[in-house]
């Protein structure tokens, strides 16, 4: 059985990888791989997003010859990243309650 991640999910997940080091996109898609079933294709539109919402912020940094962008986490992104962690921690405190109310 796989779960559907909206959108705030997926934010809360970019937030808190970008919270603990600046990175870019690759790297970034590749770890929320390792835990949620996402493609490239849906993580940058998020990054972009983020960084449109003053979230996250770009610098360019030359690599093999080539630049690599990387996001790091703004002050408006480390709210965001505050309050949606104490959202997450409702919503999984009520899913909870709700799977132990079930004896099966």
């Amino acid at each position: 059985m796989g779960f559907q991640y909206g959108g705030a999910v997926l934010d809360l997940c970019v937030l808190a990888i970008v919270a603990k080091e600046d990175t870019y996109g690759y790297k970034l898609t590749h770890e929320v791989k390792e835990t949620l079933n996402v493609s490239e294709s849906t993580l940058y539109p998020v990054l972009r997003r983020l960084t449109k919402e003053n979230c996250l912020s770009t610098y360019d940094k030359p690599y093999d010859g080539r630049n690599r962008r990387y996001y790091t986490i703004t002050p408006v992104g480390k709210e965001r990243l505050k309050a949606a962690r104490e959202e997450w921690k409702r919503y999984i405190g009520k899913v909870e309650e709700i799977l132990e109310r079930s004896h099966v």
